[in-house]
This record gives structure tokens, C-alpha cells and sequence, in this order.
């Protein structure tokens, strides 16, 4: 018998999900008519959480942030049998990650952190990506399971709260991304482009298969062979900023790489590659 604690969007489809692999699930959620709601597919809702771990094998938690997920494992400690597998899928901080790790093996307990690049559909369909770092001998023996519950678990190695590091600088990367397209649609509204047209662009020309590339170009550490020099990507960014004032159009991000960018001009980067803005100001 597994349970699991937050039954939200992800943690509901994930016991969904677990029950049809055949899995016995007891669950718990701080509302808990979210939780009830799972009994219709046959899991058991409990309304402590002490009460859903009780002779549970594994835990799997699915909360908010640090202080949820350490408020709720003291919750369900009464519960917990020795030895019990914490496997917790949160987005937490590193720190968080480390100090939970330590703070239940020391309770004679197996924290591993498993967060997770997956929406609910994910969760549901067994798609997406789970990342794992830590204790190699725990995590060999929890990959049979956890593969199950991902389309790709990726195991970053034996430093702990590695895990968390990534997730949030995938997370990063995705919240930087949206921001910036959200500036673009903001210039194709002032440039009077029909956001269908963006649809035709980017599902013809897709700059994220250049991503990688990118990456190492950026971090290579050598910005003195441009494909595209900094001052011509400044110009061109002028350009942005220009069709966004004449149309009262607010951009947000571009602005900030304006002034990035005339830092590095300012300092004698104009004819580098314009991934020197990369490059840490020391």
C-alpha cells in the first residue's frame, strides 16, 4: 500500500494514475473533499495524515513549498512505520531538500526528492520528466517504481538537494522564456501582426532547437567569433523598443536587456557575439 499527501491537480492524477497500475492508495489533503473526490476511483481518503501513512511502504508527497511539506510530514510522523520511503515531488528550495534528507534518515526514515517537470496531464498519462539526485543504493531501488509514474526519470547523480537545484533552474528557464514571449506578442500587437502569424512563424522556424548550441556558446567562455555582434543586436533591439513606444505598447523584458546590452557596449564588447551578456560583470 502507497499513500499520498496533496491531492491537487498533479497529486490527484498521479493516484489516478497509480491505482490503474494497480496500486492500493490511501490519501490525504488539507481540503479534503480533494481527496474524497479519489475514493470514486478507488483510493481511501483519510481526514488526518498520520492516519493515510499508517503502514504505508511509501509516501508520496505533492505540496506548495518548503514549510507545507515540512508542516505536513511532522503531521503524518505519528503515522509513519520505521523505514518508510518519503518520496517527495515538490518544488522546494536546495537547502530544503538537504535539510529534509538528513532530518528523517537521522528519524531512521528514507527521504528521497523527486520533483518534477509535469502537468497533470503528465501525471496522468505517465509522460513528462522526474529528476532524482542523492543516495544512489536508495534511488536504484526506487527506479523501478518511479519509472512507472514519468515518461523519463533522470537521476543527476549522489549530491544531495542536486534534484531541487535542477528543477528550479529548469523552472527559471521557464518563467524566463514565457516572459520574453510575452514581450513578443506584446511588439507583434505593436507592429499590428495578428498573433496567427506568429503560429505560422514559430511553427516553422523554432528557435528552441538551438537552445543547446546556445548554451555552450554562452558559457564557452570565448565570445570573440560572433554570428551576430552585440551591437547589431542592440540596434536591433532599439528597433523593439521604438515600434513598442510609438504604438503605447509596455514591454517588460526587453528593456532590462537593453541596459544589459549597453553595459557590455559601454565596456568594449560591441563586436562580440552577443551571448556575452552571459558573461558575469567582474
Amino acid at each position: 500500500m502507497k499513500a499520498f499527501l496533496g491531492t491537487g491537480l498533479l497529486g490527484s492524477n498521479f493516484v489516478k494514475a497509480m491505482i490503474g497500475k494497480g496500486e492500493v492508495m490511501h490519501v490525504w489533503n488539507r481540503t479534503h473533499e480533494k481527496a474524497e473526490v479519489l475514493q470514486e476511483h478507488g483510493a481511501k481518503a483519510f481526514l488526518h495524515a498520520a492516519d493515510a501513512v499508517a503502514d504505508a511502504g511509501s509516501i508520496h508527497l505533492a505540496l506548495k513549498d518548503d514549510d507545507t511539506v515540512n508542516d505536513v510530514l511532522q503531521q503524518a510522523s505519528a503515522g509513519l512505520k520505521k523505514g518508510a520511503i518519503i518520496i517527495d515531488h515538490t518544488t522546494t528550495s536546495k537547502e530544503g531538500a538537504i535539510e529534509r534528507t538528513l532530518y528523517w534518515t537521522a528519524k531512521g526514515f528514507h527521504y528521497q526528492h523527486a520533483p518534477v517537470f509535469m502537468g497533470p496531464p503528465d501525471a496522468l498519462n505517465s509522460t513528462g520528466f522526474m529528476l532524482v539526485s542523492g543516495n544512489q543504493d536508495l534511488i536504484n531501488q526506487l527506479i523501478p517504481a518511479l519509472s512507472t509514474m514519468t515518461g523519463k526519470l533522470l537521476n543527476f547523480g549522489a549530491e544531495t538537494g542536486k534534484a531541487a537545484a535542477m528543477k528550479l533552474i529548469g523552472n527559471a528557464f521557464l518563467v524566463t522564456f514565457t516572459a520574453g514571449l510575452a514581450d513578443t506578442i506584446s511588439l507583434a500587437k505593436a507592429l499590428n501582426t495578428p498573433i496567427a502569424d506568429l503560429h505560422t512563424l514559430f511553427s516553422s522556424w523554432n528557435p528552441g532547437l538551438s537552445l543547446t548550441t546556445r548554451l555552450k556558446r554562452m558559457t564557452s567562455g570565448d565570445h570573440t567569433k560572433p554570428s551576430w555582434e552585440l551591437s547589431m543586436a542592440r540596434k536591433d533591439t532599439g528597433l523593439f523598443l521604438d515600434a513598442a513606444d510609438k504604438s503605447g505598447v509596455q514591454l517588460t523584458v526587453l528593456p532590462v536587456i537593453a541596459t544589459l546590452m549597453d553595459y557590455w557596449i559601454q565596456n568594449g564588447y560591441g563586436n562580440n557575439d552577443w551571448t556575452v551578456i552571459a558573461k558575469n560583470k567582474t
